[in-house]
């Protein structure tokens, strides 16, 4: 992947760190943690990701030379350098020390939760937090986004191909990437297939059928093309047509010892249009050719369309996943926590707004997961310097911490897993949320009673 610039940030980031150099603070540690204030989409959890994309951004954090030379080229009203040399010189030797720790990508996240928490230099902290909810924000909503979609299919397969109306090229790869981790078998993104070894998979477009003579001729030529993975479009001009020839091409397939291995429907009554196709497909002696849907599809469409007994055994989905398209922002923040006073203390930190919505937790916070059997229980929101009060232990169950090790004093210490390994992550988060689901118990996030009292003071 292409290095990200540090100049990806927000004006004012850059200004708030100027301030810092010129005080003396540039260098008084601090506390920032990233969290988000609601769950998306009107659901029940959340799925976190995008933190290869911290590792990489961070592993690659330095001024270069061009960006040194725009910041140095700014000018205040009145035509001097907005940025004094000295402040350019530190950043030009400037080299990341913070220690991070973070949700691990494919485990489920709740509101109020932090998902990063990022302790060291104040400048350093306050550089991180436009990049750090962008990378984070849009990959956890996509990734969430395709596990509701794929709870819907259920056991069906669901391919990504939203590439052509994601928000430009990197949005492009950030869902494809997600929209895998959420669950998707695959995506017609072949740049994202071979960045991040996600399967690639794909069809024919209407303007193939079209390119020809006739549809029929359309078919058969593919077919002989792209052999026993051939699915057919049926929907160019007439679906009841286009399953005829589709037959007719199966047949020809069959009688040279080859198969027809599904057709596609983009339009139209599907949960009608499946069925007849369902129903020649089967007299004409192929109930093993599969039927594949696509089309505007999205975890409610889908659910409506398996509800009436559509027999579609895979889905394509596009717009509705890739952007979102029901809730196209997670609102993500990233804000102070604490910061250590020249003495060494660590003086905790909260936003009090008029707005409880807005309202922060203060401290160095960790969360703690409980489980039984594999249903996921409860989190506990605790701070680590204060600890877990007892009555949220409880000793029959398995309990884990959420914030893991990602990088100490700027140095990497976590070994990433294989995507794959990250997909399956998030399966198992989200079977044993829904295990709780179904016992008819709530999952719940509690605020440690030490962590509001320190809130209160």
């Amino acid at each position: 992947m292409q290095r990200l610039s540090l100049l990806l940030t927000d004006q004012y980031q850059l200004t708030m760190a100027y301030g810092y150099w010129k005080c003396g603070k540039a260098e008084q540690n601090a506390v920032f943690q990233l969290s988000f204030r609601s769950l998306p989409f009107h659901g029940n959890y959340a799925i976190a990701c995008g933190l290869a994309d911290v590792i990489e951004y961070l592993n690659n954090f330095s001024f270069h030379k061009d960006e040194l030379e725009y910041l140095t080229s700014l000018k205040t009203s009145n035509d001097e350098p907005f940025f004094a040399d000295g402040f350019i010189e530190y950043l030009r030797v400037l080299k990341f020390t913070c220690d991070i720790e973070a949700v691990l990508e494919g485990t489920l996240v709740f509101a109020k939760e932090p998902m990063l928490r990022i302790k060291g230099p104040l400048l350093q902290c306050q550089l991180l937090e436009t990049i750090l909810l962008n990378l984070i924000g849009f990959s956890t909503l996509a990734a969430t986004k395709a596990s509701r979609v794929c709870r819907a299919a259920v056991s069906d397969p669901v391919i990504e191909f939203g590439l052509r109306r994601a928000q430009g090229q990197d949005g492009g790869l950030t869902a494809s990437r997600a929209a895998y981790i959420g669950g998707c078998v695959a995506t017609s993104n072949v740049l994202a297939g071979k960045i991040y070894n996600i399967p690639i998979k794909g069809t024919m477009a209407h303007s193939w059928v079209m390119s020809f003579s006739t549809e029929l001729e359309a078919f058969r030529v593919f077919a002989d093309i792209i052999q026993d993975q051939t699915i057919l479009v049926l929907d160019t001009y007439q679906t009841a047509q286009g399953i005829e020839n589709a037959i007719m091409v199966a047949k020809e397939l069959q009688d040279q010892g080859r198969g027809l291995y599904g057709v596609r429907l983009d339009s139209g009554d599907l949960v009608a249009i499946s069925k007849k196709v369902r129903d020649r497909l089967d007299q004409a002696g192929f109930p093993n050719v599969k039927i594949f849907a696509s089309g505007g599809l999205d975890e409610y469409s889908i659910q409506k369309i398996k509800s009436c007994g559509a027999p579609i055994d895979g889905w394509g989905v596009g717009t509705k996943v890739v952007t979102c398209d029901d809730q196209p922002s997670l609102n993500v923040i990233y804000k102070l926590t604490a910061v250590q006073s020249v003495s060494g203390e660590w003086e905790y930190k909260a936003k009090i707004s008029d707005e409880t919505e807005k309202r922060t937790l203060p401290g160095i916070q960790q969360v703690r997961r409980f489980y039984q059997n594999g249903h996921l229980l409860y989190d506990v929101i605790y701070d680590e310097k204060l600890g877990i009060s007892n009555h949220n232990v409880q000793q029959d169950l398995g309990a884990e911490d959420l914030l893991q090790p990602i990088f100490r004093q700027g140095k990497l210490v976590y070994q990433q897993p294989l995507i794959q390994e990250i997909q399956s992550h998030a399966q198992k988060q989200v079977d044993g949320f829904l295990a709780l689901a179904n016992t008819k118990q709530k999952f719940s996030v509690k605020i440690d009673e030490k962590l509001t009292t320190a809130l209160h003071k």
